[in-house]
Order: structure tokens, then C-alpha cells, then sequence
């Protein structure tokens, strides 16, 4: 049905992380797609990562959602979309009228479009009277929210990303760049002659590639910015003019700090780092003018949250080292629209427009919406909002572009909340996913490539989505889905939410950042209010402020924040441990981490084979000393256990991490690792200012699992049927180009007595089973079991037979074997882009490609995103060490 449809070429937006780059995608025959960096776009010139470089290959309609579903009699089946909607409206209408506003709640997502965002906080706060409407931004960039108000008087980010290029120093806290934020980190490694410091934990490869490392021990992030503010004020490096003209609460703020011994050693010992090391820092910060300081989730995602990103802020208030070229504490966003969600209210505490609760504000905003009420106090917050589901205080809740299931903190907790709820709804665009399957009602959104709209990145440029290809099926965009609910909720809001397009939208949201707006607001988007829709179809890349002036390019270069008296706030943050230290009984502090190739909970990234191939399951790091003293082997699976829920992860044994110190990453779901889902085991703790999940730290056991035996299935690609049922088999899997591996792993034999065969090869002596299944001349199944101490034979070849129309005979012949004799593997696959393995980059090093450039021109690793530059330094090093031992 689509290979008579036309080519289609667009500027469009990336969906993935806050840095928002720019895509040239091609559409031909309806879905399929071959993307490229946009060149003109400012935020990436051109460049992608591993995770853009893959859109084309998410962009079938593998797995999606696309009629409407209602559960009966316990089953979900499919409806139209006017019993749906009708259902959402009259039961929301039923239990606000028994219960009140406050019982109804929609959580949200960072995944939305702006002008998705603005109505759906339209109709709770205007409309409805709730501000229960909260974010999966809660969990990522809430903190930076709160330490940005608290500190400029609004949510405010002054940097820009070429204030990355033009610092001398950059530091990276909680930040790992080169995994999370790869094109600005490609931004980043072409200055010369900048000095990187990297504070984390971890051993990340930010961290491996910085000038200094300063792997501090978790939490203790304020008392080492802390420490550099006491440094700048006891040798007298602050600016004084700047603090006299432009801030308020020095004197407090130095009196907080002279509370605390401040000396160096003191510090040191503190964060668990060498004197000698931090004194390098301070003196950097000290000497150094144009410095930028980026912080993000290890940062953020902590119970001492606000007060890192306030001790951060503080160390460059102090040092006048904000509003200049090159010089800034700068929050870098983790979603492609967590900033456009602050912007109109997406957050439970923030009414619109940047605007709080006070009763000024309350009344602007209902003026300008002309509304019939107003949520007259800040709503629940994410970990709050699934509490109150699970004690029935909210009775139904909207969930919309969110796995909260998945990455939401004590998971357990969370699928009790859903079970229990009255009322579950869920638009997304995958029909499985976790949160999925809890749902009563589903309605299919549109997915990127197919909705319109506008995102905002973590410099506050506003860019735009553009839809390139016709909505499937019964696929409708989220605005549109809102606006059909509020309407059949009452019929007297029917001009309220009339609107004929995302267009129409964004400019109701522009008119009212610039109502009654004099300058006291600064974020005002008063220069755009006047787009139709060819001029919103056209719109370029714009940074806002924006009025019929013009935009402004740095925030806070004339000295002037958005606080009452024009003056940033210096506010003393408090040094404290985690909400949950470690015990005897759980001695390990858990991280809950991300990996290079992976977005949130694999929806997205699972579809695109290349980007299952760099980490292909939830792995455990381990130091070294911990797996000794436990008995745990690196590649063996390990028991993690917290107060909350329970995990079996493969062990890397690994000095990327402290001692003490464990690191599991967050992405794996029921469908992918219902054994290794990390964020069931997260403690709820959270920020007291602004409610964001201390993520990064949950006291932990280990203990080895001691697996008898291991596998692996591979099965034809399959996003839309029923998962297989393996019992009480630890399972892992991984989709690839024509096949899905199941990763499996046990104690006790497993039962394949029901897996159908053609040919076998078992050896019974050496416990080895060898089976596959060939119909028509195609490869259907694969299975290969050994005792733990055998090894199995490399994926790669065997899933790439799935694709093969007809086995030839000695492909055929060499199944059972596992690979062609003589052939050698590719290893580890490093390169995603390029499909190219460590053993081939080892080898092409061993041939004399000793830089990263030689190892791309010989093996084309590392010369598409450039995403795996820095484990092609680390194949470098390795070899390198190797090489002057062996002499």
C-alpha cells in the first residue's frame, strides 16, 4: 500500500535527547526512510549520533498501536475511537463529580510535542481545576528546575552550545557526554586546547577521555562545590563588583560555608578523592575566566539534587563566570522536549508560561484562557502522584509517551498503583510495552515522522517536528486526542480546544508567554504569535526570548535575573549524605545508569538492529575486589537485591567503578529482561524541593546466581506476536535485522521438549545441545545449550541465515556448527554504525592503525557518528599497555 506513494524530503527535529539536531529525512514508498544530519541546523551542523543515524530503520509500523483498545471482561479489544474517547470523558466526568478534580491525574512525557503539552495542561489547570499533571521530566530535570529558580528567579538555562566551544575549561558533573550527548561531545573534542574535568563515580568514557577524573564517592557533589566556593572566597577570587551589583546572600552564603572544615584534606577525604587532584580543579576554576560547568542526571537525579545544582550555580555567581561568551552553569536537558514542557506547565509546580501558583499568576492565566476555573495549588508530583493512585486518592490517570512502569523508582510499587487503579489510559505509539498492558483504554498517538509540532532544546532553541508521512491506520496526534476529550467532556469548552492544527496551538502558547508580559517573564515568545500556517511550516530554528525585536542570543549578559530586585540568589546548600545509607545488610550503593546506543525503555531504539549490538543486555558493574570477595566471575549472572525488588544481570567485573560501588543500566523491560529490570530495585527517596528519584544511589547485595547452564534462541523478528513463555528460565533478548536472540540461562534444565526441529547435534557427554529448525529451505529456530564452562559460538552468523531466502548447502552444513569453518568473527560490535567489532579493530591495530583516525580509515569504525571514538582510544591504550609489557 505505500510503494506508489511518493518521495518525501524534510527538515525535521531528531526525537531522542535534549540536544536537538537537526534531520534530513527522505521518505520513499510511505515508510521507508534514510536520514542525515542537517547541515544548516544550529545545534548540530550536520553531525548525528548513533541513535539519529538509526531513525530510518524505526520508522516501520513494527509493534504499534493503531486502532483504539478497551479492556473487557478482562481482555483488551478493539474499539472505535468514539467509544473510547467517550469512555475517557465520562468516566473522568464521574469521578470529578464524586470526587473531585484532584482524583483525576496525567503523567506525562518529555517525548510530547510542545503543542501537545500545552493543551493537555490546559484542560487539567483551566479546565478541569487539577494541576495534577506531571512529567517524566520529574525524573530527569527537575532538580536543575528547581536550583534554576531558586538561584535566577526562573527556569533559566544561560548557556548555549557555543559557549561549549569557546570555554577553556569545561567540567563535567554527573555528566557523561560522550554517551548521552554525543554531538555535542564531537562539538566539544574539535577545541584544542581546552582542559576537561569529569566529577562521577563512574570511570565513564567522558571521564576516561578528561584531562582529570575526579571519581568522587556518590553524593558528595555539594560538598565539593561547596569546598570550591570556600577556595574562591578564601583566596580572594571572586568578583566583586559582580557579586555587590548582582546577587543577594553572600554574607550568608559565606557564613554557611565556614561551618564546615573547608580545608583541602578535609575535603578530599570527604569525596573519597586525592588532595593533589582537587587542588588541580580548584586552581583551574580558580585561573580560569571562561569556564562552562554542565551538569545533568548525576547530578540531578539525587535527594541532594537542588542543592548540587545551587552549589554549582554558586561557584560561577561568585566568579562572575555567567552571561559571557564561554562562561556558564549550564543544565543539559535529557529529552528532546523536556525544556518545551517547562515552558507551558508540564511540571506539577508550575502553572504556564514559567509561571508559579501566587494569585496574580492564577489570575493571568485564567484571563487569558478565559477558563472557568484555575487549579488553585501545585499538583502531586511523579513519585507522589503513583502513591496517591495506589491509596485510591486518584482514581483515574492519563498516561501519555511514558513507560512509568519502566523508569519510574520501585517499579513493584508503581504495577500495584495501575493494578489498582480505577481508571488507566494510555496513548502511546508501541501496543507493548509495560505500561501498556496495564492500561483499561488505549488509544494510538502518532509517532515521530508523523506529528507536527514544535520541541525546544536544552539551549532554548525552538525547532521544529514536521510530520512527513500520513497517520496509519486510526492514528491520531495527542493535542487532537485532548482537544476530542474536552470537548465530549463538556460541551461549553468546545471553543476552548477547537483547534484545526498544531499551528493554532503554538500560537495560543506564544500569545500567552507575551500576555501581559512587560519584561518581568523572560521567557516570552511574543514574536511568534502572529505564525499561520505556512509561516509555522516554514519556521527556522529560533532561540527564545523572542519578541518583535528580535531574539536574544545570552541570558543574564547584562547582569539582570528574573527575581524580584533583579539579583541572583546566593543560597547556601547543605552538604548531606544519600536518603538511604548502606548497611550491613545492604552494603553496595546501586546506580541506575544508561548505555551508549539506548533511549529510555528500548520502544524506540529496540527496532533498529544496529543499536542492539553494542550492549545486547543489562549488564552488572562490579569492582574487581567486590566480584573477588563474593565469588562472582566476570560474565556470570548475579543477584542484585535492594529493599525494593530483585534483578539477575551478567557481571562485568570492572575498575570503572569504586569499590562499594555498583552500576546496572535502566532501559531493559518485560519484553526485553524481566529478569534485569534495574528500577524496581531504585529507592523512592526523593529531592524535598523538587521531588526528583535519588536514582543514583540505593544501598544493595550482590550474591552470584550460579547458573548451571547457558543459551540462546533465536527466533524470526517478531515485534507485534506474544512473547514466549520460558518459565522460570532467566531471559534476555535482543532484536536484530530478521531474527530475535533470546539470551537464557538456568539452574535447572530447561523444558524444549515444544520447540519443533529438523536437525540436531547433541552431545550428551559434554552436555551440549545443538538444534535448529529449516521450513521451506529458510532458517525458523535456533537453539544452543552448554554447561556454564562451554563456550558458545559467536550470534553474528547465525542470525544473519534468518535473512537468507534459501540456505545454501554448506551454510546449511556449518549450522549446527555455529559459523563457517575458517571465518572469524566480528567480536564485541563497537562500531554500531558500522558494524564493526572489536576483533577486527584489534586486529587493524596489530596491522599498525595506531590512532583513531588510521583504525577508521581501515576499518570505517568511528567515521560515521563518531559515538565510539572513545572505546577506539581505550582499544589504543589496551594495546599499547600489552605491547610494553610484552617487551
Amino acid at each position: 500500500m505505500f510503494e506508489s506513494a511518493p518521495t518525501v524530503t524534510m527538515k525535521t527535529t531528531c526525537p531522542y535527547c535534549g540536544v536537538g539536531c537537526g534531520v534530513k529525512a527522505e521518505l520513499i514508498g510511505g515508510r521507508r526512510m534514510s536520514v542525515k544530519g542537517d547541515e544548516t541546523h544550529p545545534a548540530n551542523a550536520g553531525r548525528l549520533c548513533s541513535k539519529g543515524t538509526a531513525l530510518g530503520n524505526t520508522f516501520g509500523l513494527e509493534g504499534r498501536l493503531l486502532e483504539p483498545r478497551m479492556r473487557r471482561d478482562g481482555q483488551l479489544q478493539p474499539a472505535t475511537w468514539d467509544e473510547a474517547l467517550d469512555a475517557v470523558a465520562h468516566k473522568f466526568n464521574a469521578i470529578i463529580a464524586e470526587h473531585g478534580p484532584d482524583a483525576v491525574a496525567f503523567y506525562v512525557s518529555g517525548q510530547l510535542l510542545t503543542e501537545d503539552y500545552y493543551a493537555v495542561n490546559k484542560l487539567a489547570k483551566g479546565y478541569i481545576g487539577t494541576a495534577n499533571v506531571d512529567t517524566n521530566s520529574r525524573l530527569c530535570m527537575s532538580s536543575a528546575v528547581a536550583a534554576h529558580k531558586q538561584a535566577f528567579g526562573a527556569d533559566l538555562v544561560p548557556g548555549t552550545y557555543e559557549d561549549l566551544e569557546l570555554a577553556d575549561l569545561l567540567v563535567f558533573s554527573g555528566h557523561n557526554a560522550a554517551w548521552t550527548h554525543p554531538v555535542l561531545y564531537r562539538r566539544i573534542e574539535a577545541r584544542e586546547g581546552q582542559m576537561r574535568v569529569c566529577i562521577d563515580p563512574k570511570r565513564t568514557d567522558t571521564a576516561k577521555a578528561a584531562d582529570l577524573h575526579l571519581m568522587i564517592r556518590p553524593q558528595t557533589d555539594v560538598r565539593l562545590w561547596n569546598g570550591l566556593c570556600a577556595h574562591l572566597i578564601a583566596r580572594n577570587a571572586v568578583d566583586h563588583d559582580f557579586i555587590d551589583q548582582h546577587t543577594e546572600g553572600y554574607s550568608r552564603l559565606m557564613a554557611a560555608l565556614c561551618e564546615d572544615d573547608q580545608s583541602l584534606d578535609a575535603i578530599a577525604h570527604d569525596c573519597g578523592i586525592s588532595p593533589a587532584d582537587l587542588k588541580t580543579f580548584y586552581d583551574a576554576f580558580l585561573h580560569t575566566e571562561k569556564t562552562v560547568s554542565l551538569f545533568s542526571m548525576g547530578s540531578n537525579q539525587s535527594s541532594q539534587g537542588v542543592h548540587k545544582g545551587l552549589a554549582l550555580i554558586n561557584a560561577h555567581l561568585l566568579s562572575g563566570k555567567i552571561g559571557k561568551p564561554g562562561a556558564a552553569p549550564f543544565s543539559i536537558t535529557g529529552q528532546p522536549n523536556a525544556m518545551g514542557g517547562r515552558e507551558v506547565g508540564g511540571l506539577a509546580n508550575m502553572l504556564a508560561a514559567h509561571m508559579d501558583f501566587d494569585d496574580a499568576s492564577k489570575a493571568l492565566v485564567q484571563r487569558y484562557w478565559q477558563s472557568p476555573t484555575i487549579a488553585p495549588k501545585p499538583g502531586l508530583k511523579a513519585v507522589d502522584m503513583f502513591e496517591a493512585v495506589r491509596q485510591g486518592k486518584v482514581k483515574a490517570i492519563w498516561i501519555m509517551a511514558t513507560n512509568p512502569m519502566v523508569s519510574m523508582p520501585d517499579g513493584n510499587r508503581i504495577h500495584e498503583a495501575l493494578s489498582n487503579c480505577e481508571l488507566v489510559v494510555v496513548s502511546d505509539v508501541i501496543a507493548r510495552t509495560d505500561t501498556m498492558d496495564m492500561a483499561h483504554i488505549q488509544l494510538p498517538a502518532a509517532a515521530w515522522g508523523e506529528k507536527d509540532g514544535t520541541v525546544t532544546n536544552s539551549e532554548r532553541v525552538i525547532s521544529r517536528q514536521r510530520r512527513m508521512s500520513a497517520l496509519p491506520r486510526e492514528v491520531r496526534p495527542d493535542w487532537a486526542i485532548i482537544a476530542e476529550v474536552a470537548r465530549r467532556m463538556n460541551s461549553a469548552w468546545d471553543k476552548a480546544f477547537s483547534w484545526k492544527g498544531p499551528h493554532e496551538v503554538f500560537a495560543e502558547h506564544a500569545g500567552l508567554t507575551a500576555f501581559e508580559n512587560t519584561g518581568q517573564r523572560f521567557l516570552n515568545l511574543g514574536g511568534l504569535t502572529g505564525l499561520n500556517r505556512n509561516t509555522y511550516d516554514m519556521l527556522a530554528p529560533t532561540r527564545w526570548p523572542v519578541t518583535a525585536a528580535g531574539s536574544t542570543h545570552r541570558l543574564f549578559a547584562d547582569g539582570r535575573f528574573a527575581t524580584p530586585n533583579g539579583r541572583a540568589r546566593l543560597i547556601p546548600p547543605k552538604a548531606t549524605g544519600p536518603a538511604n545509607l548502606p548497611t550491613p545488610e545492604f552494603p553496595f550503593s546501586l546506580n541506575s545508569a544508561r548505555v551508549r546506543d539506548h533511549w529510555h525503555t528500548l520502544t524506540r531504539t529496540a527496532l533498529a538492529p544496529e543499536l542492539n549490538r553494542h550492549i545486547t543486555e543489562p549488564l552488572l558493574d562490579i569492582h574487581p575486589k567486590d566480584a573477588k570477595r563474593l565469588s562472582l566471575k566476570d560474565g556470570r549472572l548475579a543477584i542484585v537485591t535492594t529493599a525494593f525488588g530483585e534483578a539477575i544481570l551478567k557481571a562485568r567485573v570492572t575498575d570503572d567503578v569504586r569499590e562499594g560501588n555498583l552500576s546496572v543500566p535502566m532501559h531493559w523491560t518485560r519484553q526485553f529482561a524481566p529478569f534485569g529490570r534495574a528500577n524496581q530495585m531504585v529507592n523512592p527517596a526523593v529531592d524535598a524541593i523538587s521531588g526528583q528519584p535519588e536514582f543514583k544511589h540505593t544501598p544493595a547485595r550482590v550474591s552470584a546466581y550460579n547458573e548451571a547452564w547457558h543459551g540462546f534462541i533465536m527466533t524470526p523478528r517478531d515485534f507485534d506476536g506474544e512473547l514466549p513463555d520460558f518459565g522460570d528460565t532467566v531471559w534476555r533478548r535482543s532484536s536484530h535485522a530478521f531474527a530475535d536472540c533470546f539470551e537464557v540461562a538456568g539452574i535447572t534444565p530447561m523444558d524444549i521438549s515444544g520447540i519443533e526441529i529438523t536437525q540436531s547435534l547433541d552431545d550428551i557427554t559434554a552436555g551440549l545441545t545443538r538444534r535448529v529448525r529449516i521450513e521451506d529451505g529458510r532458517l525458523t529456530r535456533v537453539l544452543f545449550i552448554a554447561p556454564i564452562h562451554k563456550r558458545l559460538p559467536p550470534r553474528d552468523w547465525l542470525l544473519e541465515r534468518f535473512g537468507d531466502l534459501v540456505l545454501d548447502a554448506k551454510d546449511r552444513a556449518a549450522l549446527l556448527i555455529g559459523r563457517l569453518p575458517g571465518v572469524q568473527d566480528k567480536g564485541r560490535i563497537i562500531c554500531a554504525c558500522r558494524s564493526v567489532g572489536e576483533k577486527t579493530i584489534t586486529a587493524a591495530i596489530a596491522d599498525g592503525a595506531l590512532t583513531v583516525e588510521a583504525i577508521g580509515e581501515a576499518t570505517t569504525a568511528g567515521t560515521a557518528c563518531g559515538s565510539c571514538k572513545g572505546e577506539l582510544k581505550q582499544c589504543l591504550l589496551k594495546h599499547a599497555k600489552e605491547t610494553a609489557h610484552a617487551a
